[in-house]
């Protein structure tokens, strides 16, 4: 089963690569929107009142982060949701790889991809960073690939649901998109309006944006128990819905 995970996995990945979404959007965009970002505001980290420094540190790296795992949920319910249309799905289960094997495939892909980018991210970004200003990256990536999981397991609910492959984009990214806004990554949940607020509490991108501002900030694990607890008990429910109602054709 190993042997046809893996086999599965590479060739998922070569999919990937040549779908538009995909390629473009987990790889080049994220990377893109740092390094532009990073030039510009690498330019003001000296002027103390700017913010520039906190923003180049912190609020940007978890932007560029997001928006790498919301890239690829968004092709990860695109492409499953074409798999089930064009009857790919219902093929792959005819064989011997187990339905497990198969899902498990694509989540593989989605983690590969999304520390392949992190990594190119950071690279690009030394040329940006200022010496002084010093990236936990070992645990920033853990962060992120702990985010990733959590937030894939709804992306697996979304998949389930998703009447068609040409609905399965802008359903995605209605769902998600917003929710930058309100996840205190721009905006402390504290200053809100309170009905807002106990909107963004119960949201999983502020457990998610919270966990990786904090591990950036140096924060230690066990400062963010409540974040780590939100977002695995989110995967382990999001995991059980999708394994009830996932539809194979």
């Amino acid at each position: 089963m190993l042997r046809g995970l893996l086999r599965l996995t590479w060739l998922e990945m070569k999919i990937f690569v040549r779908e538009p979404l995909g390629a473009i959007g987990a790889l080049v965009f994220p990377v893109l929107g740092y390094v532009v970002l990073g030039r510009l505001m690498g330019r003001r980290v000296a002027v103390p009142t700017s913010g520039a420094g906190e923003l180049l540190r912190v609020g940007l790296p978890i932007f560029s982060a997001i928006l790498i795992v919301l890239t690829s949920l968004i092709s990860l319910v695109t492409i499953i949701s074409i798999y089930r249309e064009g009857g790919i799905l219902k093929r792959l289960r005819a064989t011997p790889l187990r339905p497990w094997t198969i899902l498990t495939a694509h989540v593989l892909v989605k983690l590969a991809f999304t520390a392949i980018t992190l990594l190119v991210m950071v690279a690009a970004g030394k040329r940006y960073y200022p010496a002084d200003l010093q990236i936990p990256i070992a645990s920033f990536t853990v962060a992120l690939l702990l985010c990733t999981f959590s937030l894939l397991s709804i992306g697996f609910v979304i998949a389930s649901l998703v009447p068609t492959a040409r609905f399965a984009q802008p359903i995605t990214a209605a769902i998600f998109y917003p929710m930058i806004a309100l996840s205190g990554l721009f905006v402390p949940i504290e200053v809100l309006p309170r009905s807002l607020a106990m909107v963004a509490r119960v949201l999983p991108l502020t457990y998610a944006v919270n966990l990786m501002r904090g591990i950036l900030l140096g924060d230690a694990w066990r400062a963010h128990l409540v974040d780590l607890g939100v977002l695995a008990a989110l995967f382990v429910i999001c995991t059980a819905i999708s394994a009830r109602v996932f539809r194979w054709e």
